[in-house]
């Protein structure tokens, strides 16, 4: 994989939430914080139910932006990516088994939520565009760059 990419895998792999930007009916932007797990294409995965504000305006365009950023407490701590990119719906069993195990290790789920995650949809973000953040290295460090499309668009919402 691209070198310029492995401080994004970092910061996207060690974080727990997204913030999803998509475009309501009225035109307006609407943002939800969702849990996510990721691969090495920096796709980013998760559930939720398909009757969701952000689930529907997803169905009506595909296309939206995500943000993920580390706690911080000072300007030198502010660390972050911002992308752009398409939903899609994970229709592929084999992958949604699999992106099922890695979600329930990762949140320590156990069968708790079971129920609702089979009742839920699997959500994919491919990132198109992506914006880096890292203010330790200097006040307003940023590095940009376009991603190939890293998998095929199947199924889009």
């Amino acid at each position: 994989m691209n070198d310029k990419l492995d401080p994004v895998r970092s910061l996207v792999r060690t974080q727990t939430t997204l913030v999803l930007a998509t475009v309501g009916e009225d035109g307006l932007p609407r943002s939800t914080a969702l849990f996510y797990v990721t691969d090495e294409s920096l796709n980013l995965y998760w559930f939720s139910s398909r009757s969701s504000l952000h689930s529907r305006n997803c169905t009506r365009n595909p296309e939206a932006s995500v943000a993920i950023s580390t706690d911080a407490r000072t300007w030198q701590e502010i660390k972050g990516a911002q992308m752009q990119g398409r939903i899609s719906l994970v229709a592929d069993r084999a992958l949604r088994k699999s992106i099922t195990a890695d979600y329930v290790k990762h949140f320590a789920l156990g069968n708790l939520f079971s129920l609702a995650i089979r009742r839920s949809s699997l959500y994919r973000f491919t990132p198109r565009w992506v914006r880096y953040i890292d203010n330790s290295r200097r006040f307003g460090y940023q590095v940009e760059f376009d991603l190939p499309s890293c998998m095929p668009e199947t199924s889009t919402v």
